[in-house]
């Protein structure tokens, strides 16, 4: 296939468009199933070199979420806790341990579920039964991977009636070296992006406290690589192998940390007893969960706890999860990675960071104010390296 037609462009106005190869070569992927849109393959070209670059670069099962050509999460196959299975709604799916890459989606989807809905997923590896049966009950767009068992196929196809998007990818593609794109019919050219975020980049480490734990190293490649492929101005927070955090297309860079930091605390707390304990009304179904749940976490929690009210989302009513146990239980994380595409200018990124339990931190260096961020970052006894490399992405 050389080409293949779209529907329209970003919007229903833009016609015609397609997808193709400027060299004339055959475009290094094949159509499963469904009709894949222009705003889809924006999200599954850049989403599929994420989760390859992820697998490259720690030897793991990759998968992400992507919603509007930025990822709302990515993450590598770690098993996972029965805690966070709940939190992440697939507590039910049997042989999820045996499957690294249902795992991986499980946490990538788990993570943001508001921002999930409706998301495009790309895995590294091929799409198994199990990963399959989770895609399955989601709301999203379709998929992209390197190859699918024929259960997992025969699974997706139902999804959709019958419409899902399922693309499969050349593995060993590799574009050309240079790229172009048009803005309002200038065309603008650059050399890929290239750039292989490793271990060896994180090896300059400017703080006092120098110790950055393996486990730790992966999750600052993961943050990394995920804001590789995140539209700019970005900062992402990542434990345990996984994103929990992203702060995407901010124009100022401590609004690109608050979000993300709000991002990984709602993480955080939907794996609090008060959140696992809730008991749901009958009739509640998964998407309306996720909303039941922001509210309930956030100061309108009165929306879903009012004395008027309540029946309509819980069997029993909860106690309310005050700011006060919020703010104690939110005291008790440590351990957290955060990489910034572009270097932090002032110390008050580091001190919201430290808020969300940050002690591990990755981003280029190079401001003028480099010695103040290092002192905040002294003061948290945080690690943190200067990886010397922009990560923007536009």
């Amino acid at each position: 296939m050389k080409e293949f037609e779209l529907k329209y462009g970003c919007n229903p106005n833009q016609k015609p468009a397609k997808i193709y190869m400027n060299n004339g070569a055959d475009l290094p992927i094949e159509i499963v199933n469904g009709r894949p849109g222009y705003i889809n393959f924006l999200d599954a070209f850049n989403s599929w070199q994420l989760v390859k670059e992820v697998a490259e670069a720690t030897g793991m099962v990759a998968a992400t979420s992507f919603k509007h050509v930025s990822p709302t999460s990515a993450a590598v196959g770690k098993p996972l806790s029965p805690e966070l299975k709940k939190a992440c709604f697939v507590d039910d799916i049997e042989g999820l341990d045996d499957s690294p890459v249902a795992c991986a989606y499980a946490r990538a989807r788990g993570t943001d579920r508001m921002s999930s809905f409706g998301d495009w997923i790309a895995l590294s590896h091929t799409c198994d039964l199990t990963c399959a049966k989770i895609i399955a009950r989601e709301v999203s767009d379709g998929v992209i991977a390197p190859d699918y068992t024929d259960e997992a196929l025969e699974l997706l196809k139902t999804k959709r009636k019958g419409s899902y998007n399922i693309v499969k990818i050349d593995p060993n593609y590799v574009p050309e070296e240079q790229e172009t794109k048009q803005v309002f019919g200038i065309t603008f050219q650059q050399g890929r992006n290239n750039i292989k975020v490793t271990k060896e980049m994180l090896s300059q480490v400017v703080t006092a406290n120098k110790d950055i734990p393996e486990d730790k190293i992966i999750d600052l490649i993961i943050s990394l690589i995920t804001l590789k492929y995140t539209q700019s101005n970005s900062v992402c927070f990542a434990y345990d192998g996984q994103a929990i955090g992203v702060g995407a297309g901010q124009q100022s860079r401590i609004h690109c940390t608050r979000l993300a930091g709000q991002k990984a605390d709602l993480w955080f707390l939907r794996q609090a007893p008060q959140v696992l304990n809730l008991q749901f009304a009958a009739n509640v179904g998964r998407p309306d969960k996720n909303n039941i749940i922001d509210i309930y976490l956030s100061e309108d929690a009165e929306d879903v706890l009012g004395d008027d009210v309540w029946q309509q989302y819980f069997a029993v009513r909860p106690e309310p999860f005050t700011k006060e146990q919020k703010k104690a239980y939110l005291a008790t994380i440590s351990g957290v990675s955060v990489g910034s595409d572009a270097f932090f200018p002032f110390g008050d990124n580091i001190q919201r960071a430290a808020k969300s339990g940050v002690t591990y931190v990755a981003q280029p260096g190079g401001s003028v104010r480099d010695d103040l961020v290092i002192a905040e970052a002294d003061k948290y006894g945080m690690a943190m390296c200067f990886t010397g490399t922009r990560l923007f992405h536009h």
